[in-house]
């Protein structure tokens, strides 16, 4: 069976459907793009077809390239890349054309898209390349270009065409961010043309109706003038300026793929509309070329997919919860019952009272209400939403439960009494789950009398809007247990990594060293917008300054305070408390009570920072260099990823790279902190160890692991991509 389909109907409309055989969605290949080519040459030579209509066998249209073809355009270099984009070109330039005459723009056959469900990337720029789309009325549908969040932007013309057809202004959005819209926002903002209960009847008659000037794209014509302005224009030079502005501002130049965008934009309505195509393809072949593309596919997309697919989930049977015991309606508890029941599964959130229990449950109304008034939801979502979750004191409700999510104080004693409270009622084969971002999972499961039962899932804060989740495996922890954690996660559509159980598990071994450093730095004398700037311009969301605002600082003071007593005088980080319990006793505990490392408003706004942080810590005379200060700080996480790995704590780099992106905002350029070191090279990597450590003390010394691939030049994903555990260097 091909990829795609051709029949011509009796009213002479040929009808080619995509249908890409053994896969859910469609994506185009190499093989499938030479099929479509074929068939637009059969139908342009044939006298009895009057015109076409794409549309797709599934119920939606596509869902991007085969990240295939991009792994082998980029295997035969940046040649084999730009003449591969030149051929899709021509392919979708032969449509756009249609056989018309390329002087008196006439005598072509008018060729459709027929849009039943989502469509995205080249599942877009195909369309685009046709004379009309039509599209279904599908509210779930999502229509756009989001090649820019894995790291690459449109290729195949349609960042080209999207600009010329709505300005440079308009069309940013949908460019630059990513932008996804449902069929009728997408007519409204003019990426689609129709909107139509019965779509394929809509285009069928539109093609047999079409007239020769309904195929010409504006591009083509006489006169055509760039919506907004062109660069030169004033209006559009204005557009220009601010568009680089805004582009250096979010990516602080770290994000290779938006500038290349804004580029080929920019230099591409400078020159006719083919000459335009052959400029987006440079600058999207030098995008591939950018190892930072390839970090970002390999960890935003391919090994995402792969965890959320269960790619180190044991092989047990199925264990789809059903129903959900939630111990514990704080913000935690609360969000992990509206995450639960959105996706139809029924939730019994606990609490000590009802009072609380209930405030829990308000959550979810709060933010159904939420998405009612932006029309993402409907008020019969909402009651059905609400009705899934029972809120209530009593234990008994759990009965029938197949997991529990306890997610009580981080206190051992609270959480053994619960366990034993909800074990009494439970079924015998139920998993029990701890929400913990600390204490180990061993430890916990000894209040249980099924410790094979017993994990723990790290949910990160708030659980509605973050996408990864921790599961860690005690010292006894099972295979069905961890299937069942697994397969819970996969149910909310959230990504899972697994790890063993050890002090912080993985994501706060590796970021709570970060805040460390930028805090020991502050004490230093290193001035903290140096701090905060080196982060950002390295592709950091926050500086650790400003997290550490976020966190709280109190929190920091009893993770410090607990990690001192179990370490003893191992105890590493006494300048980092010095300065932290020092905040605490000023009453600056951050954005919660507005009084930090920065100032707020009484709105919270942040401002900013405080002026006794300078009098407490002078800034120093000399300061050291930006690249110095990045590196420490990524540093301190990553060599923490490495140890990790080399412990087995973490038994995959896959998860390594993923979990940091998604559960603290590791530079998702780099692709994760296994990713970067590989970009960076092992070898240069060990160079940087060194000077640090020589300098700042044993927090960097080189991990054996790191050590012993530099000296083989060998690489991480080189060595351990395909999912292989660490082994002894």
């Amino acid at each position: 069976m091909a990829d795609f389909t051709y029949a011509l109907d009796t009213d002479g409309v040929a009808v080619i459907t995509w249908d890409v055989p053994n896969k859910s969605m469609n994506v185009m290949s190499l093989e499938g793009f030479a099929l479509l080519d074929s068939f637009i040459d059969k139908a342009l030579a044939d006298e009895a077809c009057k015109g076409v209509v794409i549309t797709s066998g599934k119920k939606d249209f596509a869902g991007g390239m085969d990240l295939n073809v991009i792994a082998q355009m980029r295997a035969g270099g940046a040649q084999a890349i730009f003449d591969g984009v030149m051929q899709m070109h021509a392919v979708l330039r032969k449509i756009e054309r249609a056989g018309m005459d390329p002087k008196t723009l006439k005598g072509g056959k008018p060729i459709a898209t027929v849009l039943p469900g989502t469509a995205l990337g080249i599942g877009l720029e195909l369309p685009l390349s046709t004379h009309r789309i039509f599209a279904a009325d599908n509210p779930k549908a999502k229509i756009g270009l989001p090649e820019i969040m894995v790291g690459i932007f449109p290729g195949a013309g349609g960042t080209t065409r999207l600009a010329r057809k709505m300005g440079a202004m308009v069309a940013a959005p949908f460019l630059l961010e990513g932008k996804l819209s449902d069929p009728k926002k997408a007519r409204a903002a003019g990426i689609i043309d129709e909107v139509a209960e019965d779509p394929l009847a809509a285009a069928k008659e539109w093609v047999l109706n079409a007239k020769d000037a309904d195929l010409v794209k504006p591009w083509d014509a006489k006169g055509y003038k760039m919506p907004g302005g062109a660069p030169y224009h004033p209006a559009g030079f204005m557009t220009f300026v601010g568009a680089s502005a805004m582009v250096h501002g979010k990516t602080m130049g770290v994000y290779p793929a938006a500038k290349a965008l804004l580029s080929a934009v920019y230099e591409g309505a400078l020159v006719p509309f083919d000459q335009a195509l052959r400029i987006e393809a440079r600058w999207f072949t030098s995008v591939l070329m950018n190892p930072s593309s390839t970090a970002m596919i390999r960890s935003l997309f391919i090994n995402k997919e792969a965890l959320e697919k269960g790619a180190n989930r044991p092989k047990v049977a199925d264990q789809t919860v059903k129903k959900v015991g939630i111990l514990g309606a704080g913000m935690m508890g609360a969000g992990i019952a509206y995450v639960s029941a959105k996706v139809g599964i029924e939730v019994v959130l606990i609490d000590a009272a009802q009072e609380a229990a209930d405030r829990g449950k308000a959550y979810s109304t709060g933010l159904m209400d939420k998405a009612i008034s932006r029309k993402k939801a409907t008020e019969e979502q909402k009651e059905a939403l609400l009705a899934k979750i029972t809120a209530t004191t009593d234990y008994a409700a759990l009965a029938g439960c197949d997991l529990i999510v306890e997610a009580v104080f981080e206190d051992p004693t609270v959480k053994a009494g619960v366990t034993a409270q909800a074990e009494a009622v439970i079924p015998a084969d139920a998993v029990f789950a701890t929400n913990t971002s600390t204490l180990p999972i061993s430890m916990l499961a000894r209040a249980s009398s099924r410790p094979e039962q017993f994990i723990g899932i790290h949910f990160f804060s708030p659980v509605d809007k973050m996408l990864l989740v921790e599961i860690i495996k005690g010292a006894q922890t099972g295979d069905v247990a961890v299937a069942k954690a697994l397969d819970f996660v996969r149910q909310i559509k959230k990504t899972p990594i697994v790890v063993n159980d050890a002090r912080f598990f993985y994501a706060n071994r590796c970021i709570i060293p970060y805040l460390n450093e930028g805090i020991r730095m502050v004490a230093e004398g290193v001035s903290p917008t140096l701090i905060e700037n080196a982060a950002k311009l390295v592709g950091m969301p926050l500086g650790p300054l400003q997290l550490v605002d976020e966190t709280s600082i109190d929190l920091g003071v009893k993770i410090a305070k607990a990690t001192r007593a179990a370490m003893g005088d191992a105890y590493p980080d006494g300048a980092v408390d010095e300065v932290v319990f020092w905040m605490a006793e000023q009453n600056r505990l951050g954005r919660k009570n507005k009084a930090g490392f920065y100032t707020y408003d009484e709105a919270g706004k942040r401002g900013d920072f405080w002026d006794g942080i300078a009098a407490k810590y002078p800034e120093a005379a000399e300061q050291p260099d930006l690249a110095e200060v990045q590196h420490r700080l990524l540093m301190a996480q990553v060599l923490e990823a490495v140890r990790a790995f080399e412990q087995g704590v973490l038994e995959d780099i896959r998860e390594g790279d993923v979990g940091a992106i998604l559960g603290w905002g590791f530079a998702p350029w780099s692709g994760g902190p296994f990713a970067w070191l590989d970009i960076l090279g092992a070898a240069r990597a060990a160079e940087i160890c060194d000077d640090l450590t020589a300098r700042f003390g044993a927090r960097f010394e080189t991990p054996a692991l790191l050590r012993d691939i530099a000296a083989k030049g060998d690489g991480f994903y080189a060595r351990f991509g395909g999912g292989q555990a660490a082994k002894a260097a």
